[in-house]
């Protein structure tokens, strides 16, 4: 079972540009700002229908669409990201 910590410790700024194979076999989910991204991460390796499924009936998580993948791979975006097989959780980063 993996931990909690072991998600933050593989949490990581990646460009947009390098997840591209995973976005185009399927495996990327968006992860909305509002959210934190690692208790989205653990809410799935948890299993935690109700959760996720709160989560995506309000959009704030869902498959990467077309046009997020556009718009990112356009604008030669960062994201960050973090893996809960069998997806690619990503979430744009936030402009500080």
């Amino acid at each position: 079972m993996i931990e909690r910590e072991e998600l933050m410790q593989e949490t990581a700024k990646i460009p947009w540009q390098e997840l591209q194979r995973f976005f185009a076999n399927g495996s990327t989910i968006y992860v909305s700002p509002e959210l934190d991204l690692i208790e989205v991460a653990w809410a799935i390796c948890q299993d935690n229908k109700t959760c996720v499924q709160d989560w995506l009936a309000v959009g704030q998580v869902g498959q990467v669409t077309d046009q997020q993948a556009m718009k990112w791979l356009e604008s030669d975006a960062r994201v960050w990201s973090v893996v809960v097989k069998p997806w690619v959780l990503v979430q744009p980063v936030s402009a500080d």
